[in-house]
């Protein structure tokens, strides 16, 4: 390569300051933090409006929740619960809907179990795999061992299906064991007892029923209503629950009680008032979100001045609006009623709502209708507020994410078109102030060639 071709080509690269001192490079990324001052502040935008599109997403939850109990509580199935009780620990039982306030008194004559007896089996058998069949209710099952042996024998009878379990009682010594098979009825019942035959012959055509030595037998509860009385009568179930004893009322027994024992269905008013905290509660929650992104923040500039920043929510006249609806809404008299009456008053100082459970329960014993009439009525108003903003296709806050979703997705686009030009002017940038290079160090060397062209004129003068 020669001298020229060397200064040519390192001339043409244009290294940063080389020729002109200049640091080019920070040059650049000055210009350049000054052309993307627009871009910085969409990001600033974008950033700003996702902390919101999460804010909303939060309060559109708990309204959701929020509609969720004040539905509940519009529902007079609801404010119809009741809670039964017993008067003997061994006698529980369950409410559930079409349940009524009333008593009922009635002794456990009997519980329900099913049959256990031990078999005797057979000193021999026909066949290498006997087979035995289990008759159940009219409904015959067979079971088949794997041998003779006792082993398999109560696996066999131990099959899902089989309507027994098994167990091999060893009444002899580790030495010299003698078993005794127990089978223990899966079902409780009088209808659930058994009888155990054992198929004879080579063939298997014939049969024999095996001896059973009862340990106990098959037989439902029984409970004798109204004992004492001249309307005694008594009742049957299979099992120890009394399925629909009184309307909606489920009854389980334990154990036999002579003692006649009392059964009262009565008002749960622990579950009415879970109705309400219920109520109030996620409202609460809903208020509460509402306020603490709305309040505002006090910070200090650099200069010391306070800076007053305002919170997420702020200015937004939606989640204003919604706010004003569910006030409105819970503090509203409901056909001339107040909801002070219920307990539910507007805190003065925080514009949040109290529930006063003392005086809520105390007009629950007082007027039960008039309470439900409050309480059920207020809920139907925020249930339409909450539901009506937090429907996932309609809903005004629902809408309101998905505008907020779409402003974040078109930002992100401007950002990235933003990218593709800054990427350029870097680039233009860039090739300018290559070209500054290579022009100041042509310069250079026609500069050092004509002052050596004029040192030879010299010279030869």
């Amino acid at each position: 390569m020669s001298t020229d071709e060397g200064r040519h080509q390192m001339a043409s690269l244009g290294i940063d300051g080389l020729i002109s001192g200049l640091n080019t490079t920070d040059l650049i990324n000055q210009l350049m933090t000054a052309e993307a001052a627009p871009q910085r502040l969409l990001t600033q935008k974008q950033t700003s409006t996702s902390s919101l599109v999460t804010a909303l997403q939060a309060l559109n939850a708990k309204l959701s929740s929020l509609g969720d109990a004040a539905t509940a509580a519009t529902k007079a199935s609801s404010w119809a619960a009741v809670k039964a009780t017993s008067s003997h620990p061994s006698v529980t039982a369950t409410a559930a809907a079409g349940a009524q306030p009333s008593t009922l008194s009635f002794t456990v004559s009997r519980i329900a179990q099913s049959q256990a007896s031990l078999v005797k089996l057979p000193t021999a058998y026909d066949t290498a795999t006997p087979t035995f069949t289990v008759t159940q209710g009219g409904v015959d099952t067979v079971v088949t061992a794997a041998s003779s042996d006792i082993a398999d024998i109560v696996a066999a009878f131990n099959v899902k299906g089989s309507g027994v379990k098994a167990a091999a009682v060893n009444v002899g010594t580790s030495a010299a064991p003698e078993y005794r098979l127990q089978l223990t009825g899966v079902d409780t019942g009088g209808s659930k007892g058994f009888t155990i035959s054992v198929a004879t012959g080579q063939d298997g055509s014939g049969s024999e029923v095996l001896a059973l030595s009862t340990v106990r037998s098959a037989q439902d509860a029984q409970l004798t209503l109204w004992a004492g009385t001249t309307s005694e009568q008594t009742v049957s179930s299979a099992t120890n629950t009394f399925s629909g004893l009184m309307s909606g009322i489920d009854v389980t027994v334990t154990q036999v009680e002579a003692t006649p024992v009392s059964l009262t269905v009565a008002r749960d008013d622990a579950a009415i008032t879970k109705l309400a905290t219920g109520l109030m509660g996620a409202l609460g929650v809903v208020m509460s979100e509402i306020s603490a992104r709305t309040a505002s923040t006090t910070s200090t500039s650099e200069d010391g001045r306070p800076v007053v920043t305002g919170g997420l929510f702020s200015g937004d006249s939606a989640v204003r609006g919604l706010q004003q609806q569910l006030q409105s809404a819970t503090s509203l008299p409901i056909e001339g009623l107040s909801p002070a009456e219920a307990g539910i008053s507007i805190n003065a100082k925080t514009g949040m709502f109290d529930f006063d459970e003392v005086k809520f329960a105390a007009a629950l014993a007082a007027d039960p209708a008039k309470v439900e009439k409050i309480i059920s009525g207020l809920a139907a108003r925020v249930a339409d507020v909450a539901t009506g903003a937090s429907d996932k296709y309609e809903g005004t806050m629902t809408l309101k994410i998905r505008s907020q979703e779409g402003v974040v997705k078109t930002l992100g686009e401007q950002i990235a078109s933003w990218d593709i030009r800054l990427a350029s002017r870097r680039e233009g940038l860039q090739k300018t102030y290559s070209a500054l290079e290579v022009t100041l160090s042509n310069l250079q060397s026609q500069s050092s060639w004509l002052t050596s062209q004029l040192a030879s004129l010299s010279t030869s003068s």
